[in-house]
């Protein structure tokens, strides 16, 4: 796969992560991350280090699951390996959050890895399908 075609998935996948996380954290669970965390939430949104979140998170998604389940053609190879990257990183966080902060929700550790596993596992496939049209 080209560079341009790498960059035109990546951007892609990027609005992708982007549109379906902010539908996820600002809409859907807004109200239950503020009951189960409104302790630890800062009033405002730190946008660097968000940022420099989604571009890494992004390309982690396209290089261990995307970019070789495209070149296999394998859309089940393509999720299974993007559900594994979201089920390590995001398990990394909260598990490390839950044996280390006082009062971290049990309930917001599994809530967060599901939503890791489900939103690496579809913007892998939204992904997966810009690429297989590109090549």
């Amino acid at each position: 796969m080209s560079i341009l075609k790498i960059v035109i998935l990546y951007f892609s996948a990027l609005v992708a992560f982007f549109a379906i996380d902010m539908l996820w954290l600002g809409v859907i669970s807004k109200d239950f991350y503020a009951r189960q965390l409104g302790h630890l939430l800062s009033p405002k949104v730190h946008w660097v280090p968000a940022i420099i979140f989604y571009l890494l998170f992004v390309a982690g998604i396209l290089i261990f699951a995307v970019v070789p389940g495209v070149e296999a053609g394998s859309l089940a190879r393509t999720a299974l390996m993007a559900a594994l990257f979201g089920l390590f990183c995001y398990a990394t966080y909260d598990l490390s959050n839950l044996s280390t902060l006082k009062n971290w929700p049990l309930l917001v550790t599994v809530v967060d890895i599901v939503w890791g596993i489900t939103i690496s596992t579809s913007v892998a496939i939204i992904a997966y399908f810009i690429g297989r049209a590109i090549i």
